[in-house]
C-alpha cells in the first residue's frame, strides 16, 4: 500500500476534519491502559479508532482476546506499518513502532511508576520507560509527547534520558482516576461482592520468577482454607502477562480448589480495580499494583522476599519498605492491625499526580497533536463497573465451637482445612451428595428450590433426616432472623435472632452460622428446656439468639 500524508484526504477546517488514531499494543495490559484513554474522545465524530498488534511480545495471545471483547476494530501489522494514520497512541515503547509512517506518536506508561528493572534486555539498570534504548531512535525521541503521572518521573527521565524530557507532559494517571471514582462507590462494589461486613483480603501478583505466584504458589490456597469464613474474602490479582502466558484456563484450573473454597479470582481487566475499591488490604509482591491499592486506601501487606527487579528509591520500593511483612498466617490479624495504622496514601501520592485531571490533560495534549480543536464540555473517569463475579462462602464448612454455658463461639472454615472442628455443615442442595452424607447439620433457605413439587418446612426436615443418617441438626432457613430446626433426639424447634444495631447500621449473622451455633450447644444434651438465650460470637458479631418451641405457623411454610 502506498504510503499518504496523515492530512491527504481530510477535509480542511477544523469542524470538518477527520482523524484516525491507531491505537498500537503489545500486551493485554497495555491495551488496557489504552482502552482507559480512549474517553479523551468520546462523542467526537471526527475520530476513527483503528488497533493494531505489535509484533514481539510473548504475551499477545491474551491480548487479542482481550481486544476481540473490547469490540474494536483491528488493523493487522502490515496494514498498521504502511496506513495513514493521524496518531499513534501506544502504551509500550518496545517493539518495532519506530517502523510505522504514521503521524504523531504519543507514549504513555502502561503501569504505575517506573519500579522495576528487567536484566535480559535493554539497560539492565533502567524500566523500559526511561531506557534510551527504547527511546531514542538513532540519538532522536520518536515520540512527540511523552505522558506521564508524576513529576518525579520527569525528573527520572531527564537523568536517564535527556532528549526524551523536553517532549514529556505530567498528565497524571488515568487508571488510578477511574479506581479513585470506584472506591467513591466502596460499598455498592462490596455488596456486589457479596462481602458484608467480611475483611476482604487481595492477593497481588506480578508476573516474572520474582512475583508472589512464582515464590509462594500455596498461599492463595493457604490463605482461603486457613482464616475464617465469617471474618474473611480472600481474593487474587493476577498480572495480564501471567494470564497470557499461562492461559485463562490454566490458571483457573490450578486455583479451582480455592476458588470452590471462597477464593474469588479476578479478570485482568477492570474486576481487579472494583477488587480493590472494596478491599481492606493487600498482600502484595514488588507489583505496582500495589501502588493503586495504597491511593485507594488500603491497607498494604508486603510478601516480596527481595530480588533483583524492584529499583531501591522507586515509590513500590518505598511502600514495601514502610508495610508490615506477610511471615505467616498465625501472624496475618497483628500485620493487618498494623497495615490499618499506617497511610499508605502519602507513599502512593508520591507515584500520583494531579489525581482527577489525567483524562481532561490528555484531551488537550493529543488533540494539539491532532491540530483539532478538542470537544467542549467536563471528561470525567468512569468508575470501574461492578465485579462479574461474588465472594461467595463454599457449600460446606467445617465448624470449630467452643461452648461455655450459653455462650457459643464459632469459627467456620472451608471442609478441606486442617484446623480441629466440631462438625460439618452443608448447604442443601448445592452441596454434593457425599459432603451431605458426611455433614452433622444440613441447611437450606426456604426459597431454594429442591424438588418439583414443594414441601413444607415440616416435611422437608423429616425427610433430610430420614435421608440422610449421619445429620443430627436440619434446618430451614425461613428468613435473614428465623430457622426452623429439627434436632434428631431434641426434635424441632424455631431460632430467632437479634440484629445488631451498630452506630445506626442493621448487621446480622449468617443464619447458617446460627444453625450451627444451636446445633453445638444443643449436641450431647439429653434434654431440652425451652425458651433458652445463647449469646453466639460469629465472626466480628456477638448476637442474641433464642431458641423457642417450634410454632406451627413455621412448620407449614411452603418450601
Amino acid at each position: 500500500m502506498p504510503h499518504r500524508s496523515p492530512d491527504e484526504d481530510a477535509p480542511s477546517g477544523d469542524a470538518g476534519a477527520r482523524r484516525t488514531v491507531l491505537l498500537a499494543f503489545r500486551s493485554a495490559g497495555a491495551l488496557h491502559r489504552l482502552l482507559d484513554v480512549l474517553p479523551v474522545f468520546e462523542g467526537d465524530p471526527r475520530i476513527s479508532r483503528r488497533f493494531t498488534l505489535v509484533p514481539g511480545s510473548r504475551f499477545d495471545v491474551e491480548a487479542l482476546a482481550a481486544l476481540d471483547r473490547s469490540g474494536a476494530r483491528l488493523v493487522d501489522w502490515e496494514q498498521a506499518r504502511t496506513g495513514a494514520y493521524h496518531l499513534v497512541l501506544t502504551a509500550s515503547p518496545k517493539g518495532e513502532l519506530r517502523s510505522l509512517s504514521a503521524g504523531r506518536r504519543a507514549l504513555l506508561p502502561h503501569g504505575v511508576g517506573f519500579n522495576k528493572a528487567l536484566g535480559d534486555e535493554g539497560s539492565p539498570e533502567l524500566p523500559s520507560g526511561l531506557d534510551p534504548a527504547f527511546l531514542l531512535d538513532e540519538g532522536e525521541p520518536w515520540a512527540d509527547l511523552h505522558g506521564l503521572a508524576h513529576d518525579d518521573e520527569l525528573a527520572r527521565l531527564a537523568e536517564a534520558c535527556p532528549p526524551a524530557a523536553p517532549r514529556a507532559v505530567v498528565v497524571g494517571d488515568p487508571t488510578l482516576d477511574r479506581l479513585l471514582r470506584t472506591a467513591d462507590a466502596r460499598e455498592s462494589r462490596r455488596a456486589a461482592l457479596g462481602v458484608g461486613d467480611h475483611r476482604l483480603v487481595v492477593l497481588l501478583s506480578t508476573w516474572g520468577p520474582e512475583s508472589l505466584l512464582a515464590r509462594r504458589p500455596e498461599l492463595p490456597q493457604q490463605l482461603v482454607l486457613g482464616l475464617p469464613v465469617d471474618r474473611y474474602r480472600v481474593g487474587l490479582a493476577v498480572h495480564p502477562n501471567e494470564f497470557s502466558e499461562r492461559s485463562p484456563l490454566d490458571l483457573a484450573e490450578q486455583f479451582r480448589p480455592a476458588t470452590r473454597a471462597g477464593l474469588l479470582l479476578a479478570s485482568p481487566y477492570q474486576e481487579w480495580a472494583a477488587l480493590l475499591a472494596a478491599a481492606d488490604a493487600v498482600i502484595t509482591d514488588h507489583g505496582s499494583s500495589a501502588l493503586y491499592a495504597a491511593a485507594a486506601g488500603c491497607a498494604v501487606i508486603s510478601a516480596y522476599d527481595g530480588g533483583s527487579e524492584l529499583l531501591p528509591g522507586s515509590p513500590m520500593a518505598e511502600l514495601l519498605a514502610a508495610a508490615p511483612q506477610f511471615t505467616g498466617l498465625e501472624e496475618l490479624p497483628g500485620a493487618l492491625r498494623t497495615a490499618a495504622g499506617q497511610d499508605a496514601r502519602k507513599i502512593a501520592a508520591t507515584a500520583f499526580a494531579r489525581p482527577g485531571e489525567a483524562l481532561p490533560r490528555l484531551r488537550q495534549e493529543l488533540y494539539r497533536l491532532l491540530e483539532l480543536t478538542p470537544p467542549a464540555g467536563p471528561l470525567e473517569a468512569e468508575p470501574f463497573p461492578p465485579p462479574a463475579h461474588r465472594v461467595a462462602p463454599p457449600d460446606t464448612l467445617a465448624v470449630g465451637a467452643e461452648v461455655s454455658g450459653t455462650r457459643v463461639r464459632l469459627d467456620r472454615y472451608p471442609v478441606q482445612t486442617t484446623r480441629p472442628v466440631h462438625h460439618l455443615a452443608a448447604d442443601h442442595p448445592r452441596a454434593g451428595l457425599r459432603a451431605r452424607q458426611s455433614s452433622a447439620v444440613l441447611w437450606r433457605h426456604a426459597d431454594s428450590p429442591v424438588s418439583s413439587a414443594p414441601w413444607t418446612a415440616d416435611g422437608w426436615l423429616s425427610h433430610v433426616l430420614a435421608e440422610h443418617p449421619g445429620c443430627r441438626t436440619a434446618a430451614v432457613v425461613l428468613a435473614p432472623d428465623r430457622c426452623l430446626l429439627r434436632h434428631r433426639r431434641l426434635g424441632a424447634l424455631t431460632l430467632r435472632a437479634a440484629a445488631v444495631h451498630d452506630l445506626g447500621r442493621i448487621r446480622r449473622a449468617d443464619p447458617a452460622a446460627l444453625v450451627s451455633a444451636a446445633h453445638a450447644w444443643l449436641d450431647g444434651r439429653t434434654e431440652l428446656r425451652l425458651p433458652v438465650t445463647l449469646h453466639c460470637e460469629i465472626g466480628a458479631l456477638t448476637v442474641d439468639v433464642d431458641l423457642v418451641p417450634a410454632e406451627s405457623a413455621d412448620g407449614e411454610r411452603e418450601v
